[in-house]
């Protein structure tokens, strides 16, 4: 039976053919439905990407008629829905409603950061903060010895001496720039004519102590802080309570214009700070409970066992453990004047029996090393006596050597008389062991790498010799040109000492900070 094959439509035009030409034209037609299939293909293809969201065809039945059309020789036809950027027949299109969306959002956002700069600026008028890039303010707390060019920080102390009723101390000669800083007095008046001392707010004991401490009758750390300490005895004991004050907060205002009186006499050493910060918190751990005298009593006690322990006690223990480096046949390098070196060598020589020889290094203008050669010779121990510019010539022979200090600082330097920096390098370059004597009360919070920020300067006619009835340098005031410096104390360096021999023991100076800490936990 022939076969019929609509040609050209499913509608009546459609012409049928019958016989072997219905199979040829089937081929025909076939080959042209592939090639319209691939090109339907590669329409949808490039349509996806810009349309994704847009329907490329209508209602399910249009995709029917696109299949059965897919047999016809015609192509097919398209979905009747809207075409791209057409609008819906109720209501916007996608990308108007997407667009929307986006404009509420952003102006979401920027009331959002309007309220937040609203709040802010609230705070900052509040209270001020500092930009990140900014550094944070750091309020530096000078002392008042090292402030002297400053004209805004002596107004404030002429202001604090005032209100204490403590006269102001002027300082004397033109100084060295590097050293501007610094007070610098004279000894050639006495205090009592340089200034005016009320009777009524300074104790007559106290006046005593300040004139020897001028004049330069009472020297060292540990002298000074022992007289200080038995002043503030007397003090106490003198001392009654007006009706209508407490004890402890009357006591330490009566002690601030004594204090700032010695100061004004000669800056405190770090030994003598430390004892007031000690007699201070004393001062306030007072119990309310306890009677006037009873408190004086305890605060007088508290003194004593304060100059046993970390003084007297302290030194003999240092001696001890100094016994252990000291050997027969020693030379042992000093330098100026240290009660506790001197104690040492006297201890070492007397109860231990040893045999050693002791080079004493002296400087001018103090020439110091005199008192130790006098102590140490009276008590039999042999002695050489050099000046400071001899030590390379004598340290070829000294075994170690053995120096004092005026302070431990917090990061392992240490202050002393002017010179031992200079004596500490040249020990080192010729391997000679450098050890420190010193106490732990004298260690000090204060870090400091250099001679120049915080220093004493003595009085600079000091340098003055006279050489036949004759002074080279006499009217150096009048000259512009010409500045004398007469340092005190000088730094040196922690790698320059091989160890710290302390009433704890002998420790590095590295151990400083730990010795620091473990003091302030147990105050």
């Amino acid at each position: 039976m022939a076969e019929r094959v609509a040609v050209g439509g499913a509608g009546p035009e459609a012409t049928v053919l019958q016989g072997p030409q219905a199979t040829e034209l089937s081929r025909e037609e076939k080959l042209q439905l592939r090639k319209e299939k691939k090109q339907q293909k590669k329409k949808k293809r490039s349509e996806k990407g810009p349309l994704a969201e847009t329907p490329e065809l209508g209602s399910p039945s249009e995709s029917g008629q696109l299949q059965v059309a897919a047999h016809l020789t015609s192509p097919p036809a398209l979905a009747d829905g809207p075409n791209n950027g057409e609008k819906p027949a109720g209501g916007k299109s996608k990308a108007e409603l997407r667009a929307e969306r986006r404009a509420k959002q952003e102006a979401e956002r920027a009331q959002k950061q309007a309220k937040k700069a609203e709040l802010s600026q609230a705070a900052t008028t509040a209270k001020p903060r500092l930009t990140p890039t900014e550094p944070p303010s750091v309020v530096k707390r000078l002392p008042e010895h090292v402030q002297m060019d400053d004209p805004a920080a002596q107004r404030k102390l002429a202001k604090k001496l005032e209100r204490q009723q403590v006269p102001l101390r002027q300082d004397y000669g033109t100084k060295v720039n590097l050293f501007s800083h610094l007070h610098q007095y004279s000894r050639k008046k006495p205090l009592t004519q340089q200034m005016s001392i009320p009777s009524t707010v300074i104790h007559p004991a106290v006046v005593r102590l300040g004139l020897q401490y001028s004049q330069g009758i009472i020297n060292g750390s540990n002298a000074r802080c022992i007289a200080l300490l038995e002043v503030f005895k007397q003090l106490i004991r003198d001392y009654s309570t007006p009706t209508s004050e407490e004890l402890s907060r009357d006591l330490v205002a009566k002690l601030k214009p004594h204090i700032s009186f010695l100061n004004q006499c000669r800056p405190l050493s770090a030994s003598m700070g430390n004892a007031i910060k000690f007699l201070k918190k004393e001062i306030a751990c007072l119990p309310d409970t306890l009677r006037e005298e009873e408190a004086k009593e305890k605060l007088q006690d508290a003194i004593d066992k304060y100059l046993r322990e970390k003084i007297l006690l302290a030194a003999e223990a240092i001696s001890r453990s100094a016994f252990e480096k000291i050997n027969d046949n020693d030379v042992i390098l000093v330098y100026g004047c240290s009660s506790l070196v001197n104690r040492t060598l006297c201890d070492a020589h007397a109860k231990k029996g040893r045999a050693f020889r002791v080079i004493v290094v002296d400087s001018r203008p103090r020439l110091e090393g005199r008192e130790t050669l006098r102590r140490l010779v009276r008590k039999g121990i042999h002695c050489t006596y050099v000046m400071i510019n001899a030590i390379s010539y004598v340290l070829p022979e000294v075994s170690k050597v053995l120096l004092g200090a005026h302070a431990l600082l917090a990061n392992g330097s240490v202050m002393s008389r002017v010179g031992t920096s200079q004596i500490a390098l040249v020990s080192k370059a010729y391997n000679v062991p450098v050890l420190v004597c010193c106490e732990t009360y004298k260690f000090c919070e204060r870090v400091q790498t250099d001679s120049f920020v915080s220093n004493e300067l003595d009085d600079p006619d000091d340098l003055i010799v006279l050489r036949k009835g004759q002074a080279q340098l006499g009217g150096w005031a009048e000259n512009k040109s010409l500045r004398l410096l007469n340092l005190v104390y000088d730094v040196t360096p922690p790698d320059l000492v091989d160890l710290v021999i302390t009433d704890l023991g002998m420790i590095p100076c590295t151990s400083v900070p730990v010795v620091l800490r473990v003091k302030n936990v147990d105050q």
